[in-house]
């Protein structure tokens, strides 16, 4: 052990350094996601989406990761594969697909461009403006999820037996900027010169820099490849089999930090989605003060995630953190539900909730999982959540509909939030089970990071 040479690895500003890099990649699929979130009401003024619309708009992005599988074959591929050639191929869908989103909402197309014949007699009930859009997330989702799981698995490469809950925290604090950004720069981009899509423009070139940023991160990974190689440590490919995977859903502990990250992301992602317009009819605000209102979210998580992941890196307690988040976000969709409590406020508690829950369940799993088999198991918790991603923005925008008279002035999200409420206590329930476990599995949960 005396022999080895020190490896990019090793060196705090080359590990930090790569985080960045990848940050910066969450953060433009993120940026994407929520993009068009402040937009709904410009979506229905231009295109007469309905808050059904709206939902099939934000839920299409699951479509690849529940039917398909993409996100466990993603991750399948990635533990063949390897992190570069599976990290290109995604990202680059996800580049493809935001540009072609924005290409369906730009007067180009909607004055007969490329595709408009196909889309107009394609799926007739919707606007041939909708399925291009539609068409577009497709794409993005099916290779956002994906790179999502090969971020992760970078993570664990670099920092497994280091600031491992840290850098998970680091790392979804710099992904939330994205959403910080998308909240609050959509609305300014809709009022530019050049017209509202300037708004859905940029945030598919910001996906389109993020493929080159992953480029110049390929080189790094090659290095240090090279050099665990040197080393004799370097990681050994080994065959995919169904029963790998048969393992994981046997195993009692993944299972419930599964569903909880069902649970959980359920009732926040698609809460989010529709934050900006909820804000606006329940408070009239304007556009811009209720994508602000929105962004306190992921601010808070951008501070809030790394400090939880520190916390659990020194001290543990992972298992305690997740039930206390859970608890946190059936409170909080509570009072939105029933007060009127200042949703400042509110969603500031929220984004610590939404800190507490991640910081300490993707970590965790590293500790589950062998390490070989982290991309099969990150990807399978993708496409799992993606259930919920992919169904509750559809039923968000059912129930808004069902629930609200036709034309109505201002919308009525009581039953909405109560919807997200109720998957908030789901999610507490498996929180619980999962500590439970944890005490007859004997993996460490509530131990530091360093430590087993």
């Amino acid at each position: 052990m005396e022999n080895l040479k020190r490896t990019l690895r090793d060196n705090v500003w080359m590990r930090w350094g790569m985080l960045i890099m990848v940050g910066f990649v969450l953060a433009a699929n993120y940026y994407f996601y929520d993009a068009l979130s402040p937009l709904k009401s410009k979506l229905t003024e231009e295109f007469g989406f309905s808050s059904t619309d709206f939902g099939l708009f934000v839920s299409v992005y699951s479509i690849p990761n529940v039917f398909l599988l993409m996100a466990v074959l993603g991750g399948v591929i990635l533990d063949k594969l390897g992190i570069r050639r599976t990290g290109f191929m995604f990202i680059s869908f996800m580049a493809f697909g935001a540009l072609i989103t924005a290409y369906g909402a730009s007067e180009v197309y909607t004055n007969g461009g490329w595709g408009y014949g196909f889309m107009t007699s394609f799926m007739p009930s919707y606007s041939p403006e909708l399925k291009m859009m539609l068409f577009g997330r497709f794409l993005f989702g099916l290779g956002a999820e994906t790179s999502i799981v090969v971020i992760s698995k970078i993570i664990v490469k670099w920092f497994k037996g280091k600031e491992l809950a840290l850098a998970f925290g680091v790392k979804l604090g710099l992904a939330r900027t994205g959403s910080f950004l998308a909240f609050n720069l959509s609305p300014i981009l809709i009022e530019s010169p050049a017209g509202w899509t300037t708004a859905i423009w940029f945030a598919a070139l910001f996906v389109t820099v993020s493929l080159l940023v992953f480029m110049i991160y390929m080189m790094l990974d090659l290095k240090l490849d090279r050099q665990s190689h040197q080393n004799g440590v370097a990681a050994v490919s080994e065959e995919f089999r169904i029963s790998d995977l048969k393992k994981l859903i046997m195993n009692p502990s993944f299972m419930y930090v599964t569903l909880l990250c069902l649970t959980f992301y359920s009732a926040v992602f698609p809460f989010l989605s529709f934050s900006a317009d909820f804000f606006l009819n329940k408070f009239d605000l304007s556009i811009k003060e209720s994508g602000f209102i929105s962004s306190m979210l992921p601010i808070g998580t951008m501070f809030f995630t790394p400090l939880f992941g520190f916390i659990v890196d020194k001290y543990g307690r992972a298992a305690t953190l997740m039930i206390y988040g859970s608890l946190i976000l059936v409170i909080v969709h509570t009072c939105f539900a029933f007060t009127t409590i200042n949703p400042y406020v509110l969603m500031v508690i929220l984004g610590i909730a939404f800190s507490l829950v991640p910081a300490s369940m993707w970590p965790s799993v590293a500790k589950i999982v062998d390490e070989k088999r982290i991309g099969t198991a990150y990807g399978f918790m993708f496409s799992v959540q993606n259930i919920g991603l992919w169904i509750f923005p559809i039923l968000a925008g059912l129930v808004l509909d069902k629930t609200n008279a036709e034309g109505a002035e201002s919308l009525n999200y009581t039953f909405t939030m109560i919807m997200f409420a109720t998957l908030g206590i789901l999610g507490l329930l498996f929180a619980i089970l999962l500590k439970r476990e944890d005490k007859v599995s004997g993996y460490g949960l509530e131990l530091p990071s360093n430590a087993k």
